[in-house]
């Protein structure tokens, strides 16, 4: 609770900074000092929280250990996040303390995202998370692609927040409750053949509107054109901390509200895997925009982490914990050494291993840890995911496609690693990284190295 409290009064902070505050570096420093409160205070929660379950807001919140820990993560990411991208972000325009006022903002949905019990808060989390991103994507005034972004980027958050809000219509219908720890709840969800038409398609319209949330397809075509018109420092906070956030909130109340009726839903959840798989990985190949080609990355990740929510087993939730931080590790630090290159094609990455070694290094173990090599946080977070779906049972077939699809992307992967160190060329830098840049760049990468190791780092707790 701390958390979602201190990062609204961050955001709000902000704005008010903005009027006092005029120098650029005074308004990065007061935004990563920020991001150390609130790493501290989800850490407070999870010590306070421990082993136990606290309630706020008459229910409508809870909070146990794998929340707050997940908090924990959360802000640790976000706190790595503005390390490496403060200095971008202020540069996309004047506007630099209302920048970071909506990313605080966005990060107080997440932490709700996390905690709901009530529906109610679950819509609340999912629009305090997504209007500032409308306003993040069109940052970029001179440039036509980010008002376009922005644009598309609203007409299908909005189609989809309307999707989303029927479906809870529906689900009220049937329960006559919106607090999914209702003993209504428990008693329509706890066998199939209690189900009534509005609770399926309540269920129904969740899956769509939570699908569109995390680009999974046939709901991913906004993806590729948002992310690609967003301003580079915003895309990886949009397609990592928010993507993870929402995923969160997707295996909370599929699991805890909807569990016993799993395989009512599974089915189509198998079906969108299969397709976000596919159209993710094989549509990455084709692009020669290295920053559309993660777009598409972004979609085929989301396919692994469905299985998450696929497999109903104690192994999906280790799963989705891991996965969550090497993913939002591995695309910052991709994302980081796109952002001060000139060209983000394919050839823009030419000869960056002979000019700048440190950035074709870090970017390289951030590519192997998406592509899920051994040694990497990204392997043992797709075997988690992998070995919940086998637990699961009964879809052999769909792990197999996913084995095969992994293959795939290592190809695009290693296409980025191959125009680093094996071609020539004369890479063209925007903004030399300075020393912090630096220090974030081996930081993050040792991170993902260490828990390709040592997992449990991340998991025991």
């Amino acid at each position: 609770m701390n958390a979602i409290v201190i990062s609204a009064l961050l955001g709000t902070a902000m704005m008010l900074a903005g009027l006092v505050v005029k120098k650029e570096t005074g308004i990065r420093m007061l935004a990563l000092v920020g991001g150390v409160l609130l790493l501290g205070a989800t850490l407070l929660d999870y010590q306070q929280t421990g082993q136990t379950q606290r309630l706020f807001f008459n229910g409508m919140l809870t909070l146990n250990g794998y929340s707050a820990w997940f908090n924990v993560l959360l802000s640790g990411c976000f706190l790595m996040y503005l390390l490496m991208f403060h200095r971008h972000v202020s540069k996309v325009g004047k506007n630099d303390a209302e920048y970071f006022a909506l990313l605080f903002f966005i990060t107080t949905g997440l932490y709700m995202m996390s905690m709901f019990s009530n529906l109610l808060v679950f819509f609340l989390a999912i629009e305090i998370l997504s209007i500032p991103q409308y306003i993040l994507a069109g940052a970029d005034k001179n440039s036509i692609k980010s008002s376009e972004a922005s644009l598309k980027y609203f007409l299908m958050g909005a189609f989809s927040t309307g999707i989303l809000l029927m479906g809870i219509t529906l689900l009220y219908g049937a329960t006559g409750s919106f607090d999914t720890n209702s003993q209504a709840f428990f008693d329509l969800f706890q066998d199939p053949s209690r189900l009534s038409s509005l609770s399926l398609l309540g269920m129904g319209l969740l899956v769509v509107a939570l699908g569109f949330k995390v680009s999974a397809a046939p709901f991913h075509f906004w993806t590729p054109d948002v992310y690609d018109g967003t301003p580079t420092p915003f895309t990886p906070f949009m397609a990592t901390l928010v993507k993870v956030g929402v995923f969160m909130a997707f295996i909370r109340l599929f699991h805890l509200s909807f569990g016993n009726v799993s395989d009512v839903w599974q089915m189509m959840l198998a079906v969108m895997i299969g397709l976000t798989l596919f159209i993710g990985n094989i549509t990455a190949v084709y692009q020669s925009s290295v920053k559309r080609m993660m777009a598409y990355s972004s979609i085929a990740q989301a396919g692994f982490m469905l299985m998450a929510v696929f497999a109903f087993n104690g192994t999906s939730w280790q799963g989705i914990l891991l996965y969550s931080v090497t993913y939002t590790l591995g695309s910052l630090g991709v994302f980081a050494v796109l952002n001060h290159l000139d060209d983000t094609s394919y050839e823009g990455f030419q000869g960056l291993g002979r000019k700048h070694p440190l950035l074709a290094v870090t970017g390289a173990i951030s590519l192997l840890s998406l592509a899920g090599i051994p040694l990497t946080g990204g392997f043992f977070a797709k075997y988690f995911v992998l070995s919940a779906a086998v637990e699961q049972g009964g879809m052999t077939g769909l792990v197999i496609f996913a084995v095969l699809m992994a293959a795939v992307s290592a190809f695009y992967y290693f296409k980025v690693i191959i125009s680093m160190f094996f071609k020539e060329g004369e890479p063209h830098l925007v903004y030399e990284p300075n020393t912090l840049e630096k220090v974030m760049l081996v930081v993050n990468a040792i991170i993902l190295l260490l828990s390709g190791i040592l997992p449990g780092l991340i998991l025991n707790a």
